[in-house]
């Protein structure tokens, strides 16, 4: 494999897992901006005990994974007593304030950021990918999974029936935070380097909109959304010439026809972002989708054992 697929086949999987971790909380009915802030310290973790320490690979990950799961938790109860707006103000400042905290750090490079010894290759984040995702769809069909669709749903009737609703939000903003922070760690160990300026506010609108866009209602979803914003910008990147050549001809513009800016590529991204948000405000994947295809499986199944 190419070294190109390989990078996108990593930063694919990073994102699959990092928008696993937003998705639990947001599944709970909570809209965390702070992603950036999780993900930030779970690669600084792994850098700083790798660099420092030398500890192998596995331990650093995991490691990453604990340390935003302990922040996560901690800050779970102040954070989670805010609703709305005022949530989502309240976690993008705790990326803000991870982000100044480390940026003014000696110990962690601050701006100039920190090198990563040991490397991982594409099918470490591959394989962590599809273990986390067995890992959410798995725990969405649990009791406790049942628990977090009630309370995202209507936390009134949730509390009639007896669910926690405060301890709910707490562990599936934690174990998100956890999942968030060990994306940080593969991304930390994939590409040997970390930087502060990498973990921006627009990182954590970035994989907030995959989970948005892909679905809350069903797993699938953060599937779907980190496939679609991780690839089409990467396949405009290689049609945005044709798509180009082919407008020219409808308009029969004559002439030298320069080769197009690729920041037009982003363009038609935001485009079919708001388009596909206006058309699907519920996501591109559903629970209805999912019955659907379920019922139609199961139709078929038994006339193809009819007719044997």
């Amino acid at each position: 494999m190419s070294g190109y697929w390989a990078g996108i086949l990593s930063i694919l999987a990073i994102n699959i897992v990092f928008a696993y971790g937003i998705y639990l909380s947001v599944a709970t009915g909570q809209l965390n901006l702070g992603g950036a802030g999780f993900q930030a310290v779970g690669a600084y973790a792994a850098a700083y005990l790798s660099e420092g320490f030398g500890l192998p690979v596995y331990v650093t990950i995991a490691a990453s994974a604990a340390a935003a799961g302990i922040i996560g938790a901690v800050m779970a109860f102040p954070i989670l007593r805010t609703r709305g707006v005022y949530l989502v103000l309240a976690t993008f400042a705790f990326a803000e304030v991870v982000a100044g905290s480390i940026l003014n750090s000696e110990t962690l490079g601050g701006p100039t950021g920190m090198s990563v010894p040991d490397f991982i290759d594409w099918q470490v984040p591959v394989v962590a990918a599809i273990l986390v995702s067995l890992f959410v769809f798995y725990l969405m069909s649990t009791r406790f999974g049942l628990a977090m669709r009630a309370v995202h749903d209507d936390e009134t009737v949730s509390d009639l029936m007896g669910i926690s609703i405060r301890a709910t939000q707490v562990i599936a903003f934690s174990i998100g935070a956890a999942l968030a922070g060990l994306a940080g760690g593969l991304y930390a160990h994939s590409f040997s380097f970390v930087e502060i300026q990498v973990f921006n506010a627009l990182l954590s609108i970035y994989v907030l909109l995959y989970v948005l866009l892909g679905g809350t209602q069903t797993p699938w979803g953060p599937i779907v959304g980190a496939a679609f914003f991780t690839l089409l910008p990467e396949a405009l990147r290689a049609f945005l010439p044709a798509i180009k050549e082919i407008l020219v001809g409808l308009f029969g513009v004559t002439g030298d026809i320069s080769n197009p800016d690729e920041s037009w590529r982003f363009v038609i991204l935001g485009a079919l972002t708001i388009l596909m948000m206006a058309i699907r405000p519920e996501g591109l994947v559903t629970r209805t989708m999912i019955e659907r295809l379920t019922l139609r499986r199961g139709r078929t199944r038994p006339e193809t054992e009819a007719s044997a």
